[in-house]
């Protein structure tokens, strides 16, 4: 569900009390895994983690006005949905995802989308593993990511 919050603090409060639990874990995993660089934003309703435009000043290329997306988080109608573009751009980090995942333990299959990684329940969530992937890529490495993918 996309949110109207302006701030993070705005779309925590909207949450219901057991997803503000998740969300405010996740947020404080990503912020304590994010390579110096990144931004916490509100980015499409969602909390955003962004190349803010003083390293990248190109912005997105689809709205140049607004800074490059790196991971997304939200809490939607049937699911948290935790949103990496490393993994959708980068086949060796995906593979080095889902190998991993398959070793976590974790009974539910894997559930993802092309960057979008679903959880229906707390306790499917590796949040080791996720903190390891938020930790992988630099801001530079995503922004050369971006534009070879970009480019092509």
């Amino acid at each position: 569900m996309k949110s109207k919050a302006t701030t993070v603090e705005q779309y925590l409060t909207e949450l219901t009390d057991d997803r503000k639990e998740v969300i405010t874990k996740l947020r404080l995993l990503i912020l304590d895994n994010l390579p110096e660089g990144f931004e916490e934003v509100m980015s499409y309703g969602m909390l955003g983690y962004v190349v803010p435009h003083s390293l990248y000043p190109g912005g997105y290329h689809c709205d140049p006005k607004l800074p490059l997306p790196f991971i997304n988080l939200a809490s939607q109608k049937q699911h948290i949905g935790f949103y990496h573009m490393g993994i959708y751009s980068d086949e060796k980090l995906l593979n080095w995802f889902t190998e991993e995942y398959d070793k976590t333990g974790i009974k539910v299959k894997l559930n993802m989308g092309k960057s979008c990684i679903r959880f229906k329940k707390e306790s499917d969530i590796p949040f080791e593993l996720l903190g390891k992937l938020v930790s992988k890529v630099t801001a530079q490495h995503w922004i050369e990511t971006y534009e070879g993918a970009y480019k092509k």
